[in-house]
């Protein structure tokens, strides 16, 4: 079988004989792969004028529901898809991480857009007041690219990463080229393949090259995005490359780390925690037979507990069943393939010049239900490192396999310094009871790694584990990791957008924005907001409210209702050499009052009241001082319907700005209510 690319619209074969891919179970030949042929600058073309376009038009809201739907028709596909990854060599526990991770990934983005709004841009941050009297203020907006993200991939994740990449990029609005690694690109085609059958996807969001990329960077324009995960030497030098320089092409480059896991000192032999560290390290060395970017590399030991670790671990690694996925039992799988095989043979080699190996062989090793020489088979290593600041390989050389190293400190400063020596790293773990420890290596560590674990009883139930990348989380780590970040929750959808300042005043900035801005003109109708569905309601329109003037009674009933006798609302004579002057009014009396005047009590549209984003008290209010409430339509943000017999509405944001009979604000708040809509279709 030759694989098939995506381009312009079309599924096509490229030309010639292509690269062989074989199955890294059984040798056989699984498909031949070649992009010759592809104009990259025509696709790349394509997905500007295209693809862009239509994800543009389309809102947050829109782009989420999109990615929700798409991950509910990948998880009826899922079968499918496990069945070929067999083929990569991954068990079915290997197969759920990359395949139900991935598709975890879009709902993860689909749910996110709760955090956007109900536009195609985003309203970054709050306004900034840049005028005496407020008529000239500045904010921040966030506007898709108008370019192609252009994903190149490794081959230990033909699926979960694609889908963790384009799940960003989609819900920025960008259209995606992929580029997965040709070894396992056989998965991703199958995967593809389902999304454009789907016919979910606007045309134009996503193409897919099966082969080589070379020639693709030469096409790119300021406005494209290029991520890289693979080793760092391809991608320092995909990142220098001239067009990337001479465009400013944010690049962000992920790149394999050694990645280490550190054992308290109080995680002696019979703790919780040491059972825990021996079972997430074996498990790390082990899952996808230690070809992850994640994978721990370097198992950081008190001196006092290398030989419980060494013991325990080799006990645990010759539990290890090495074989056909497929077979009952076999726990590891094979590498991707035979070139693998060479490539991590080598670098342990490399090792072994500087440190022991204390379990495994790479000749002498067992294979259930397949023949290791015709499989892409390899044992796990387990080395010792008796001095790893003299003996530095273990901190410099990767084998990406399932190869680590036990390295001893004595102290906690040399823990701390061990784990910093791999020059920057995706993730550490630390298992540890003593929070202080914890702590202390955290902050010392912290600056050379992207994401730590630190991993308990407390948590171990519930923890997704050292190896996990979460979507909500940032993915990625300094220095050698690569400098970049992906995903990151709302963080990684902004590396996908322009982030542009802009100027003017309230009234034109509310209209950009579709927020009201504070200043801005409001316009007052006859029909209470309340009586008004949420399609009828318009941002910047204002109910302004009778008046209410505070008594001692006022403040005295609300310290009884609420039990609030604080001694500013109730002693007078306790108010020396503080700021009040007299008894003053509980701040959520104002806030609770202010509600009692602008709300319209009868049934209509409005269905609750949904919560409250922020709330200030500015100006001390005395009993015998008149407040009024201006109530603004601030952010109108649709809600889908979760069913047929669901309601639909949307949530709206109203600006509470309390004031006094001297016209200053006293209060100011947000709250939320959600609003039935006319449609309910």
């Amino acid at each position: 079988m030759q694989l098939e690319n995506y381009a312009l619209g079309r599924w096509t074969k490229g030309e010639g004989e292509g690269q062989a891919l074989y199955n890294s179970i059984n040798g056989d030949l699984v498909a031949t792969a070649t992009s010759k042929g592809l104009d990259f600058a025509e696709m790349m073309d394509y997905a500007r004028k295209i693809g862009g376009p239509a994800l543009r038009k389309l809102t947050f809201q829109e782009r989420g529901l999109m990615l929700k739907k798409l991950a509910f028709h990948l998880l009826e596909k899922k079968d499918t898809f496990y069945k070929v990854s067999w083929a990569t060599g991954a068990t079915k526990a290997d197969s759920w991480v990359d395949i139900e991770g991935g598709i975890g990934n879009l709902f993860a983005n689909a749910s996110l857009r709760r955090q956007f709004p109900d536009l195609p841009y985003y309203i970054d941050g709050e306004s900034v007041k840049l005028s005496k009297e407020g008529t000239f203020i500045g904010h921040h907006i966030c506007t898709p690219k108008r370019g192609v993200a252009i994903h190149i991939n490794a081959f230990n994740f033909p699926v979960w990463g694609m889908l963790e990449k384009i799940a960003v990029n989609l819900l920025a609005g960008v259209p995606a080229i992929v580029k997965p690694a040709t070894a396992t690109s056989f998965l991703t085609e199958v995967v593809v393949k389902e999304i454009i059958a789907s016919q979910i996807l606007p045309e134009g969001s996503l193409q897919l090259i099966c082969g080589s990329a070379n020639g693709i960077l030469e096409s790119v324009t300021s406005e494209d995005v290029v991520t890289f995960t693979g080793s760092a030497s391809t991608g320092k030098m995909l990142k220098s490359h001239p067009r990337i320089l001479e465009e400013s092409v944010p690049f962000n480059l992920e790149a394999d780390s050694l990645n280490a896991m550190v054992l308290g000192e109080d995680a002696k032999q019979g703790t919780a925690e040491f059972d825990l560290f021996i079972k997430e390290a074996v498990r790390e060395m082990t899952t996808k037979a230690g070809q992850k970017c994640t994978a721990v590399r370097r198992i950081l030991v008190p001196v006092n507990l290398v030989e419980d670790v060494q013991i325990a671990l080799g006990q645990r690694l010759s539990t290890v069943i090495i074989g056909d996925p497929n077979v009952e039992g076999v726990r590891m799988g094979a590498l991707a393939n035979k070139d693998q095989v060479q490539e991590v043979s080598e670098k342990v080699q490399e090792l072994s010049k500087t440190q022991e190996i204390v379990f495994g062989n790479l000749d002498d090793f067992d294979v259930k239900g397949a023949d290791k020489n015709k499989g892409a088979f390899i044992s796990p290593i387990l080395f010792l490192n008796s001095d790893p600041f003299k003996y530095t390989d273990c901190h410099n050389i990767e084998a990406f396999g399932p190869v680590s190293t036990i390295i001893p400190y004595h102290n906690i400063d040399e823990a701390i310094e061990l784990a910093r020596m791999g020059k920057g790293s995706l993730c550490c773990s630390v298992v540890t009871a003593d929070d202080d420890f914890a702590r202390e290596f955290v902050i010392g560590a912290a600056s050379m790694h992207g994401r730590i674990l630190i991993l308990n009883s407390d948590c171990a139930k519930e923890s997704t584990g050292h190896g996990s990348p979460l979507p909500m989380l940032v993915h990625g780590g300094p220095g050698r990791a690569g400098g970049g970040e992906e995903m990151g929750g709302k963080r990684g959808v902004l590396h996908y957008m322009q982030r542009t300042a802009i100027q003017g005043s309230p009234t034109t900035l509310t209209n950009i924005t579709q927020q009201y801005q504070y200043g801005g003109k409001q316009f007052e109708d006859n029909i209470h907001p309340f009586r008004k569905h949420f399609e009828e309601l318009k941002v910047s329109e204002t109910y302004i409210t009778a008046k209410h003037t505070v008594t001692e009674a006022d403040i005295t009933n609300f310290a009884n209702v609420s039990g609030d006798n604080f001694y500013a609302h109730m002693d007078a004579t306790s108010l020396e050499g503080t700021i009040f002057e007299g008894r003053v009014a509980h701040g959520y009396f104002i806030l609770s009052k202010a509600a009692g005047l602008f709300v319209d009590p009868r049934k209509g549209p409005v269905l609750l009241n949904y919560g409250l984003d922020e709330c200030r008290f500015v100006k001390p209010v005395y009993p015998g001082m008149t407040i009024g409430v201006k109530f603004t339509c601030k952010e109108k943000i649709s809600q889908e319907k979760r069913d047929e017999d669901d309601i639909a509405k949307g949530i709206v944001r109203w600006l509470v700005d309390v004031y006094d009979e001297t016209g200053e604000t006293v209060a100011i708040a947000t709250i939320l209510t959600m609003v039935k809509k006319l449609n309910q279709e």
